[in-house]
């Protein structure tokens, strides 16, 4: 079972969020819920991996396996994926699916088109103040509850060369 949401062309960086769906994907809906609520509060914090001109290093980044310890706590981005995934638990509820086995399977965020302001500098000039967009899109699946696995009794396999070293360590005894 499948629920599905996006959000196009939000006013928030589109770095920023990538990076922040990049830390959620994978996750189960109530962990990414958690862990987007702790980087609001600057509890927890989103790794930079890619996009990671300027950024800090924190402490906190040691937790994963980031080089240099980048990280960041990008509120407005968090929000507004935390909001998307509010949105997917609605949908998931009126689709009648079980709401805590939803995992984050795919999520993508897009660069949407520029939006133009303009800024003035010095000696009557004017340049350009851009900001950059993002169109986020992600799908949460159901997932089966988790099996235990059988023992099975039958012997594994070994290769020829341990099985020659077996026999001559029995023919040597």
């Amino acid at each position: 079972a499948v629920v599905s949401t996006q959000s196009g062309h939000y006013g928030r960086d589109f770095k920023t969020s990538r990076e922040v769906a990049q830390a959620i994907k994978g996750m189960h809906l109530r962990k990414a819920q958690k862990y987007l609520k702790d980087v609001v509060g600057k509890k927890q914090i989103i790794p930079m991996r890619r996009f990671m001109g300027g950024v800090g290093r924190h402490a906190q980044t040691k937790a994963f396996n980031t080089s240099g310890s980048l990280g960041a706590w990008p509120k407005k981005s968090a929000t507004i994926v935390l909001d998307l995934l509010k949105n997917a638990e609605s949908n998931a509820e009126v689709k009648g699916l079980e709401v805590d086995s939803l995992v984050v399977e795919y999520i993508q965020v897009n660069r949407a088109p520029q939006m133009r302001r303009r800024t003035y500098r010095a000696h009557g000039r004017i340049n350009p103040f851009m900001c950059s967009p993002c169109h986020i899109e992600m799908i949460l699946t159901e997932t089966e509850s988790v099996v235990a696995k059988e023992d099975d009794d039958a012997p594994k396999k070994k290769s020829k060369k341990k099985e020659a070293r077996a026999r001559a360590r029995l023919g040597a005894e």
